[in-house]
C-alpha cells in the first residue's frame, strides 16, 4: 500500500511538473499580450536591415518592417531594442527582448541556445574589396579580413581561410572604415548588407563586391528556448505574410529595382 501511495504521489508530482512546464512555455506569449507590447531586438547600424533614418531619427529597415508586422499580428505595440550582432542572443536570454529580428543566421550552434522560426530571408556571404583588388576569393586566403563580431561571417572566415588574419569589429561601418584605412584588405558580410553599405558610401567607386559566395545564409527570427506558443504564432504570421504578398512588398521596399541595393528575390517563406 505504501509503495502504491508513493508511486501515485510520484506520478502526481510528474504531472504537476509537466503542467508547470507547459504553462512556462506559454508564459512569454501571454506576458506579451498582457503587457500590450513586444520588445524586438534589431539593428540600428546595419542597413538595409536596420539603421537610423537621418530625417525621422527612427530605426527603419527590412527587419523593422517585419517586426511591425509581427507586432500587429499579436495585437500589441512594438518596442525596438537597438542591438549589434554580439548582443542579440544575450538580450533575448536576459528577457530584455522577446524576439530577435536582426539579420541573425540560423546555425546549429545558435539553435542549441535559442529557437528559430522558418527563414524569412536568404542571402550569401560575400567580400567587399578595393576596386583594384583581386577578383577571386582564394586570393584573400592569407589576407587581413574584417568581419562583424559575433556573426557567421566571422566563423566562416576561420573555417574557409584558416591562414587569414580575421579582425573583428562591432558593426559593418567600422569594418568599412578599416578597409578604407588599409587596416584590412577585405571585409565580409551578407551580400545585401554589403550592397546597401556600398550604395551609401560617398567613395563607392573605390570598392567592389566579389561575385563568389563565401557561404549561404538563412535568416530567421530568434525566440527564447522552449517558448513553443510564441514560436508557432510567429511562424504562422511569417507564412501568412508570404501568402498575402506582404513579404514580397517588404522585400521590394528594401531590395527592389528602385532601391540602393537591388537584388532579385530568390526565395519564399515556407511553413517549417
Amino acid at each position: 500500500m505504501a509503495i502504491h501511495t508513493k508511486r501515485t504521489l510520484a506520478l502526481a508530482l510528474l504531472a504537476a511538473v509537466g503542467m508547470v512546464s507547459t504553462q512556462a512555455q506559454a508564459d512569454q506569449l501571454a506576458d506579451i499580450k498582457a503587457a500590450g507590447v513586444v520588445k524586438v531586438a534589431t539593428f540600428d547600424a546595419n542597413p538595409p536591415f536596420g539603421s537610423v533614418d537621418a530625417k525621422s531619427h527612427e530605426i527603419v529597415g527590412y527587419d523593422v518592417d517585419f517586426a511591425k508586422a509581427l507586432a500587429k499580428s499579436l495585437g500589441v505595440k512594438l518596442e525596438l531594442v537597438a542591438t549589434n550582432p554580439a548582443n542579440r542572443i544575450p538580450l533575448l536570454q536576459s528577457g530584455k527582448a522577446d524576439l530577435i529580428v536582426a539579420d541573425i543566421t540560423i546555425t546549429p550552434e545558435r539553435a542549441q541556445v535559442i529557437d528559430f522560426t522558418t527563414p524569412y530571408f536568404v542571402t550569401g556571404q560575400q567580400f567587399l574589396v578595393p576596386a583594384k583588388g583581386a577578383d577571386k576569393l582564394e586570393a584573400y586566403s592569407k589576407a587581413r579580413i574584417g568581419a562583424v563580431k559575433g556573426t557567421t561571417g566571422e566563423q566562416a572566415l576561420h573555417q574557409r581561410f584558416p591562414q587569414s588574419r580575421v579582425l573583428s569589429y562591432d558593426d559593418i561601418p567600422l569594418a568599412l572604415t578599416a578597409l578604407r584605412n588599409g587596416n584590412v584588405q577585405a571585409i565580409t558580410q551578407d551580400s545585401t548588407i554589403l550592397a546597401g553599405l556600398l550604395a551609401q558610401a560617398p567613395d563607392k567607386a573605390n570598392f567592389k563586391i566579389l561575385p563568389d559566395l563565401l557561404s549561404k545564409e538563412e535568416i530567421g527570427v530568434g525566440v527564447k528556448k522552449g517558448e513553443t506558443a510564441l514560436l508557432k504564432v510567429v511562424n504562422d504570421q511569417l507564412v501568412k505574410l508570404e501568402n498575402t504578398g506582404d513579404a514580397a512588398k517588404i522585400y521590394d521596399a528594401w531590395f527592389g529595382p528602385q532601391t540602393p541595393s537591388p537584388q532579385p528575390r530568390a526565395f519564399k517563406i515556407e511553413a517549417p
